[in-house]
């Protein structure tokens, strides 16, 4: 990273984590222990452009799977709110909304996916290509469950 080697540093990897958990670059470029300047001119590298996109998708990756952890205590709620006598009738309305708005969505994904493994095989078969692995239809059938 630093003059021309492609050499990925620890002060690089240190820099990409403060990025992810300070507020401002200033900050960022203080607990890595650098200058904001040199902070600057890293992240227009595309090695450290790349590191840090992948860091910060891997970061959304693992929020998500938290949230999608959450998700069954989340029906839980809306469920209650939507049946609860003592709720307010807006209320109760906006839990039903919610409720069909992800059962449509959900339909759809699924439809999406239907499409789409259709399509891949269609293409497969046009091409020659073997057919997906096993595995792949068993992951697509288990998110269907």
């Amino acid at each position: 990273m630093v003059g021309s080697g492609s050499k990925f540093t620890r002060k690089n990897e240190e820099a990409i984590a403060a990025l992810l958990t300070q507020r401002s670059l200033e900050d960022a470029a203080k607990t890595a222990g650098i200058g904001k300047q040199t902070l600057l001119r890293w992240l227009k590298l595309p090695e450290f452009q790349a590191a840090y996109r992948e860091a910060r998708r891997q970061a959304v990756q693992q929020a998500v799977a938290r949230l999608q952890q959450a998700t069954g205590a989340a029906a839980i709620t809306v469920l209650k709110l939507m049946t609860d006598p003592n709720v307010p009738a807006a209320v109760k309305l906006r839990a039903a909304e919610c409720v069909f708005a992800h059962a449509i969505k959900g339909i759809e994904l699924e439809d999406i996916e239907t499409r789409l493994t259709e399509l891949e095989r269609a293409g497969r078969n046009e091409q020659g290509w073997p057919a997906p692995p096993v595995a792949c239809e068993a992951q697509r059938a288990a998110r269907k469950a």
